[in-house]
């Protein structure tokens, strides 16, 4: 298949990857060129930030959540029809799992979908030095793929002779720079980036990203590149072989034959500020099964919609609305009571603790929540647990699911995390008990990706058609 792509990489977090895709996505747009985006890794905000920019869901590609038929998989069917997939990568260009590996790695992704890869590189206080830097990433893989670099926070006045400087000794296209953007930086928190959506100016900041790269990188010269990618191949490689998830070598690839129906179930999915990490893929594989995807607010709304027949609550940041969350008891109670009358539910970490009796903020103040699940979620102040994990030994709504990878990013914790699973650590002797496992309710801090291994919402949406029976039954016989 003929698939325009290129890989945006560095050599580190924090040089600039994010803020220089988006500003390349920007500057396409206002070429009217027509960009599909993609992120490396399990991460869930930078997607945000290239939505923003070009009006459409990003897709992750992650070859340990999703295996290498997952990635090739999501690629083809996002990038088709595009005139350009450009995908960010994550951390430094060759890290991966456990830090010691380049497996699902930004290289990795690379490696799988035989994408040519752009380095961006910062130069702050950087000249000569730039050379063995780019010759280290380039020699250290023979099969490296990076193809060019684009040169950040760079003096314009430096810019000339730079290029020439490396373009000759390492013989790597130079494809431009960027120069010090101050008040286009992106802010952070403990999670990531701030959303775009926290900065009234993050539209503005886009767009200036977008008029200095038009001025000063060679996009002509990257859809070059993507053009002459080499056709996407599909291989027959089954999910992420990697001798330390040997146990996942069956569950973790895209099924071509899960289950498609056309029998339709509605499932209500938590979605606002303090809820807003999702899957893309997942949201839509769901669909694909048979979800009608109802959205509602826990913060805003009084009550879940009617005629539900399954949950859904994702990640996101309810800590930081706990207060709100906390008030709005008619939402609280109408979850509650339809999880006790048994409806489905899947919760993921900021979901999670969102069903729990209580959040304490980093204040001390302690906020009720929902009060389905037993314990309460508090700050850390470090992350937790974090990393990819492999999930043994439980069942999924009552049903056997093999092995799932599966990925802990947080910096809250639970008194009671639930010890439904086994998580092991890849390249590691670390485990431990987590989730919350039940015959209606898959809780716990782990993310999910399905595709992954699809048993996971396929055994949901049975247990959804299970429950909608049982109401329309109990409907009937209340009539009669």
């Amino acid at each position: 298949m003929k698939l325009p792509r290129i890989l945006i990489t560095a050599m580190r977090s924090g040089a600039g990857k994010t803020m220089l895709t988006c500003g390349i996505l920007k500057a396409m747009k206002m070429q009217e060129i027509n960009p599909a985006s993609f992120k490396c890794g399990p991460d869930y905000i930078d997607p945000m930030f290239h939505k923003t920019v070009i009006g459409i869901s990003s897709y992750n590609l992650d070859s340990f959540l999703c295996g290498e038929n997952g990635v090739r998989e999501i690629l083809k069917k996002n990038g088709a029809g595009a005139d350009i997939s450009v995908m960010e990568g994550v951390m430094g260009y060759y890290d991966g799992i456990a830090g010691i590996s380049s497996e699902a790695s930004a290289y990795d992704i690379a490696r799988i979908t035989d994408t040519p890869a752009v380095m961006i590189l910062d130069c702050k206080g950087l000249s000569v030095s730039a050379v063995p830097c780019i010759q280290g990433v380039l020699h250290y893989k023979e099969d490296s793929r990076i193809k060019g670099v684009i040169l950040n926070r760079l003096s314009p006045m430096m810019y000339g002779r730079m290029k020439e400087m490396i373009e000759v000794q390492t013989g790597i296209k130079v494809y431009g720079y960027v120069p010090v953007m101050k008040d286009c930086a992106l802010e952070s928190r403990y999670l990531g980036l701030k959303l775009p959506k926290e900065r009234k100016d993050t539209e503005d900041k886009l767009t200036r990203l977008g008029e200095q790269i038009l001025k000063s990188v060679d996009i002509a010269g990257l859809l070059e590149l993507a053009e002459n990618a080499p056709e996407l191949q599909e291989k027959k490689t089954q999910g992420y072989t990697s001798e330390m998830v040997e146990n996942l070598a069956e569950n973790a690839q895209y099924s071509t034959e899960s289950v498609r129906t056309k029998d339709t179930v509605r499932i209500g999915l938590a979605s606002d500020d303090a809820f807003c990490f999702f899957y893309q893929d997942n949201l839509e594989l769901l669909q694909e099964m048979g979800a009608e995807l109802i959205p509602f607010s826990p913060l805003y709304d009084k009550q879940i919609p009617g005629n539900l027949s399954g949950l859904l609550f994702y990640g996101g940041y309810p800590e930081l609305y706990a207060e709100e969350l906390s008030k709005n008891e008619s939402m609280k109670t109408s979850i509650k009571k339809a999880l006790n009358g048994g409806m489905p539910c899947i919760a993921e970490c900021g979901g999670f603790m969102y069903l729990q009796e209580y959040i304490r903020d980093e204040s001390g103040t302690e906020f009720p929540m929902v009060g389905f699940l037993e314990g309460k979620s508090y700050p850390t102040g470090s992350l937790k647990r974090f990393g990819y994990v492999t999930l043994t030994g439980g069942r999924i709504f009552g049903k056997e699911a093999g092995g799932i990878p599966a990925h802990e990013f947080h910096y809250y914790d639970s008194e009671v995390c639930g010890e439904a699973f086994l998580a092991e650590k890849p390249m590691s002797n670390r485990s431990w008990k987590c989730m919350i496992s039940t015959d209606t309710v898959l809780a716990g801090y782990p993310h999910i990706h399905y595709y992954g291994n699809e048993k996971i919402p396929e055994n949901f949406l049975e247990q959804c058609r299970r429950c909608r029976e049982q109401e329309k039954r109990a409907r009937e016989r209340d009539r009669t």
